[in-house]
């Protein structure tokens, strides 16, 4: 078993077997016609569960046969132009070639000794990307797995930050959990479930958090924030962190950061701005200034997996003060000891709420190093400028209704039919159009509700598709969507 270990005698089968199994997916994205076959898990689970893991196959070859089978054949491919759903990008070929590289080498990114060059790197990004929010000479941070670890990362920091300021203001000696009560964190009601979820994990609970209006543009309803805020206080409790949204998974809207963060700063409230999805604008040629606003933040969190166009996991948590990464240190004797601290050994492990950590960072390096910022940065402006045009379609077409005109990539609308129909069969119709348009295999779109009803979504994130995709693809809803309705239509009369 020793022969498939990667080393210096396995070098050629390793060279070999990555070969092949790289001209079984190009021969896969090279033939997709759909994003996916419109498997069901009733149809695909028995096969795979049928798998006998006891009994290995041993050829490469016929393992890479049994993959056809279980995986490639009916993966969901982002890459497709009509895959319309969720905030999975395709990726660019720069960031493919380092994840090959950091899985063969296996860099742990937890330690100096595990990770000479990788630990540079990364920092260099962290710098390059601190540089382009505008977060100031004492900024820092670490890259995560993705956009809620990034987002509990930073609301741990807050929280341990209003602790610790509660704590000094106090005229007496407070323990943390009389503090912990106390604390709220204020965000849009669009804004990402992960402030919910980590506002609970942190021991704070979800009614933490306050849910502030949005404007007809989904943007956070500043005034309700100012309310909000002096509410607060008013009861005694203390504003641990105003969550900011520039980009919200739904609608891809931005709130008014520097308004935000005035307020933010009135009350002694630590501002972090979820950028997971609007961060390709740092490096946009021509929409930059759309996150105007965000330097002032305390912390950021941005995915480069999104508009960057990475392979998953790829994302950064960012901060102003570099200091308040010490939240989340700890030294310990076998990994870290404090000595190597004062010994200026650069361990990432003592910003991370990780330990073992991969070098996502090289698939970053990697691309700015062949394609650079404004490559990346006009190819998210192509689906920025895409969804612009996907909303005239919208907006033109009498079988669809669509929500607010697009700050970024996506577009929310559902099917309206005339003659009255009632609305429970209207949200019923939208969501049998997604559910069959998903079962056919031809497109993915994504769903989600809007002031309690029904309504689908296009996410917009490869410059592959076109305004003819959008119009088919309206048209298979609209075809789904009146095929049900005749049908409900039909049994109730």
């Amino acid at each position: 078993m020793r022969s498939h270990l990667l080393n210096e005698t396995t070098a050629d089968l390793y060279r070999r077997s990555v070969i092949e199994g790289v001209e079984r997916v190009a021969a896969k994205l090279a033939t997709t016609e759909r994003p996916h076959t419109g498997i069901s898990v009733d149809e695909l689970a028995p096969v795979i569960n049928g798998i006998d893991l006891d009994r290995p196959l041993e050829d490469p070859a016929a393992v890479l046969d049994e993959l056809e089978e279980v995986y490639l054949r009916d993966a969901v491919y982002f890459h497709h132009p009509r895959y319309l759903g969720h905030l999975n990008c395709p990726v660019v070929i720069p960031a493919v070639l380092g994840e090959a590289v950091l899985s063969a080498v296996n860099s742990s990114l937890d330690t100096w000794d595990q990770s000479i060059g990788g630990t540079l790197i990364e920092r260099r990004l962290i710098d390059w990307t601190a540089g382009r929010i505008g977060l100031g000479p004492a900024a820092d941070g670490i890259f995560t797995s993705g956009g809620s670890q990034s987002n509990f990362h930073a609301l741990l920091l807050a929280r341990d930050e209003a602790c610790r300021t509660v704590m000094r203001r106090s005229e007496r000696p407070l323990a943390k959990s009389e503090v912990l009560p106390r604390l709220r964190i204020f965000t849009s009601e669009a804004s990402h479930f992960s402030v919910r979820k980590s506002a609970a994990m942190l021991g704070l609970g979800y009614e933490a958090v306050i849910t502030v209006p949005v404007d007809r543009g989904r943007r956070m309803d500043t005034s309700a924030l100012a309310l909000e805020l002096e509410e607060c206080a008013a009861e005694g409790l203390f504003p641990m962190a105003v969550v900011a949204t520039a980009g919200t998974t739904d609608f891809g809207s931005i709130d008014p950061l520097p308004e935000i963060a005035r307020l933010a700063a009135e009350h002694s409230a630590w501002m972090h701005v979820d950028a997971a999805y609007g961060c390709g604008l740092l490096v946009s040629p021509t929409r930059r200034h759309l996150l105007d606003g965000i330097e002032r933040a305390d912390s950021v969190t941005v995915d480069y997996h999104k508009s960057f166009f990475q392979p998953v996991s790829s994302s950064a948590m960012l901060v102003r003060d570099r200091d308040t990464l010490g939240h989340a240190t700890y030294h310990a004797d076998y990994l870290n000891p404090r000595r190597m601290a004062q010994e200026r050994i650069p361990n990432q492990v003592d910003k991370s709420i990780q330990t073992t950590r991969r070098f996502d960072a090289l698939k970053l390096w990697m691309t700015l190093r062949t394609m650079g910022a404004d490559g990346l940065g006009s190819l998210f402006d192509e689906v920025i400028d895409l969804a612009a045009a996907g909303w005239d379609v919208i907006d033109a077409d009498p079988r669809f209704e669509v929500v607010v005109k697009p700050q970024i990539s996506t577009l929310v609308f559902r099917y309206v039919p005339g003659g009255g129909v009632r609305k429970d069969l209207v949200d019923e119709a939208n969501l049998h159009a997604r559910k069959a348009l998903f079962a056919s295999g031809e497109a993915v779109v994504a769903g989600t509700k809007v002031d309690g009803d029904q309504y689908l979504k296009f996410t917009l994130l490869n410059p592959q598709t076109t305004t003819a995709d959008i119009a088919a693809v309206l048209d298979l809803l609209a075809s789904h969507a009146e095929q049900y309705l005749g049908e409900s239509l039909a049994v109730a009369s």
